[in-house]
């Protein structure tokens, strides 16, 4: 093969490479991440899988596992309220009403069913969560114990444009050298990214499993720990990969 063969060969499978693939957000975004406590003290959750800095497309999400909060009151199971949607060109989501019980921090989750990826040859499984307060202002830091999981360190609302989010990279409660971190921002349509690496952004933990990522623009941003889990059946039956990921939901404000 010549050396321009070569080249071209090679460009070839960097432009089909599944490390170029947009980055998998499993979104768990409340309507409030903090609650008025003279209001009804209901919040409405809306579940997508989608990539969120590019706006789509969305991912059939299959019915989650489970669907629970967890808060001072114990663990509470929210899997069959539930309700199925239709977003993007038809691609199955969900939503959740749920009405806070009394001033706590409620740490919602989702454990969604696993998506097949065939263009990265492997099963998709993001345990998500997201912290709603509601005149309390303790338990934000209270884990759920999934397999993989972020440990938040700074309270995860309340938080002004440019703070510095910190947490730490947990599987099976153990920290995680050096764990990889996609993060991105859920876009509104205000932003165009100049180029693929300003799409999700990628930090390392470190030796304690811990990182920290300044959010430079308000709205939600999303914090992917990507780990390896045990090797899980495609729809063909056959043993594939496993992606685990460990995410939370972060909301940044504009100070005025």
């Amino acid at each position: 093969m010549s050396h321009i063969s070569t080249v071209l060969a090679a460009f070839a499978v960097l432009t089909l490479s599944p490390t170029l693939a947009q980055a998998h957000f499993q979104e768990i975004i409340p309507n409030a991440d903090i609650v008025a406590e003279d209001g009804d003290h209901s919040v409405s959750l809306d579940l997508t899988f989608t990539h969120p800095m590019e706006g789509g497309p969305v991912m059939e999400m299959g019915k989650p596992v489970r669907m629970g909060v967890v808060s001072p009151a114990g663990r509470q199971d929210l899997t069959k309220a539930l309700v199925a949607t239709k977003k993007g060109d038809g691609k199955t989501a969900y939503t959740l009403s749920h009405k806070l019980s009394e001033p706590a921090d409620y740490v919602f989750y989702v454990e969604p069913a696993p998506y097949w990826e065939p263009g990265e040859g492997k099963n998709i499984i993001h345990y998500s969560k997201v912290v709603v307060d509601l005149g309390s202002g303790e338990g934000w830091d209270k884990l759920v114990g999934l397999p993989v999981e972020i440990e938040p360190l700074v309270r995860p609302y309340g938080l002004w444009t440019g703070n510095v989010f910190r947490g730490i990279v947990r599987k099976d409660g153990k920290p995680v050298p050096f764990a990889e971190i996609e993060v991105e921002w859920k876009n509104d349509g205000s932003v165009k990214a100049p180029s693929d690496p300003f799409v999700t952004q990628v930090i390392k933990a470190d030796a304690q499993g811990q990182f920290a990522y300044a959010m430079p623009r308000a709205g939600w941003w999303g914090f992917a720990a990507l780990v390896d889990g045990n090797k899980s059946k495609n729809p063909d039956g056959k043993l594939v990969p496993t992606e685990l990921g460990g995410l939370i939901w972060v909301k940044a404000v504009d100070m005025k």
